[in-house]
């Protein structure tokens, strides 16, 4: 493994422990400053917020990366992060969060400039398996984060979002002195379509073969959504979970996550097809969070987490697909249509999401597990079609 994939991975796993840390205590911290129990509203909000930002500006950075090379915008996106966790960290009303979300939906680069910038540096043949490292490295920030910020959570509530803004700097100064970039800069000025965020849709649009693509992202995305909103809020309404706890159980999913991630992709692939593997992750999906809407014991949580974790062994064929469709140099473009198009399912999702939950919390919180399951269901169809026409594309 060379210099740019140790460093490239690293900072993927540093900016997942990031994540991770906030995860467990954000409920709280909301609960600290509106001063209400249900908060799913304002987590929603906050989600969406984020998510508003990083559409309208994430097809400018993905078009900044290829013209003028990932790094410089990985590192804003970083910067972008680090002042974020700082906003959260001292926030004393609610407008100041939502200022520092809006910050970070700005400048959120990493994901889509890091699945870029492995693109420049792997031979189509390595991708699948390196795009399942890079999910593999992702978790197992999440292995480390969640639990860490359980336990600073429980000592201070404020804590885990210095921490995250450590470790964020932390990653912006391995980046700075040594990552190198992956591609040449061509300087190419950027005309004013980039700052259309719907002009990188309508160029997916233009391109039938990549328009089933992006709404297999889409929709996938909008389902993951649920995780970051309702797993706290979830785990202290059915089990009275503390900070700690909330974070053990994401630890457990890290663990699972990274070890499917890291050995199953290739061989899921290879076995059931790149749609077959889709279909096989949501099928798991959907069984696990069944299996979750109905429990009232907290070991079954932890018990079916190797099946939750099999529900992404199709994301690395799906990324893997995705990179194939358009040449070198229009990588950075295409992963920024991608990015808005995630995007703007994490503007619709966490306010459907959060507003389900608002009306199940008292009743029964896991039902918002079966709404999820419902729209696996109506996603099927759209996820055969999809794949199956990408496919036809390929071949063609």
């Amino acid at each position: 493994m060379n210099k740019s994939l140790i460093v490239i991975f690293t900072t993927i796993c540093l900016d997942a422990i990031g994540i991770g840390l906030i995860i467990p205590i954000l409920p709280r911290l909301l609960e600290n400053i509106v001063h209400v129990s249900n908060v799913a509203p304002y987590m929603g909000i906050m989600t969406a917020l984020y998510a508003v930002m990083q559409f309208v500006f994430a097809p400018v950075l993905g078009a900044l990366s290829d013209s003028h090379g990932r790094r410089p915008v990985l590192l804003l996106s970083l910067a972008g992060s680090a002042i974020n966790y700082l906003i959260l960290a001292f926030a004393p009303q609610l407008w100041i969060l939502f200022i520092g979300r809006a910050i970070a939906g700005l400048t959120s680069a990493n994901m889509s400039v890091a699945t870029a910038y492995l693109t420049d540096i792997s031979r189509p043949e390595q991708r699948a398996r390196r795009f399942g490292l890079f999910n593999a490295m992702f978790g197992l920030g999440f292995i480390i984060g969640p639990v860490l910020g359980g336990v600073l959570g429980d000592i201070w509530v404020r804590l885990p979002f210095l921490a995250a803004a450590i470790l964020t700097a932390i990653n912006l100064l391995l980046a700075l002195f040594v990552l190198p970039e992956s591609r040449v800069a061509t300087h190419r000025q950027l005309q004013r379509s980039a700052f259309n965020p719907l002009k990188p849709l309508r160029w997916a649009l233009s391109m039938k073969h990549l328009l089933p693509l992006v709404l297999v992202f889409f929709i996938l995305s909008g389902i993951g959504e649920v995780y970051g909103i309702c797993w706290a809020l979830w785990g202290t309404d059915t089990f009275q979970w503390n900070g700690l706890w909330i974070g053990l159980s994401l630890c457990a999913f890290g663990v699972c996550q990274s070890l499917v991630q890291a050995f199953l992709p290739g061989p899921a692939a290879r076995l059931f097809g790149e749609r077959g593997a889709v279909l096989v992750g949501v099928a798991c999906s959907c069984v696990a969070l069944t299996l979750l809407a109905f429990t009232q014991q907290s070991w079954v949580v932890f018990a079916i987490m190797p099946l939750f974790a099999l529900g992404g062994i199709g994301t690395p064929a799906l990324q893997a697909l995705a990179t194939r469709q358009v040449d070198a140099h229009r990588q950075g473009q295409f992963q920024g249509v991608l990015g808005s198009a995630i995007s703007l399912a994490s503007i619709i999702a966490p306010l459907g999401f959060s507003g389900v939950y608002s009306l199940v919390q008292q009743s029964w919180p896991g039902a918002i597990w079966l709404s999820v399951v419902a729209v696996y269901v109506l996603a099927v169809p759209l996820v055969i079609l999809g794949t199956r026409r990408t496919q036809h594309a390929e071949t063609a």
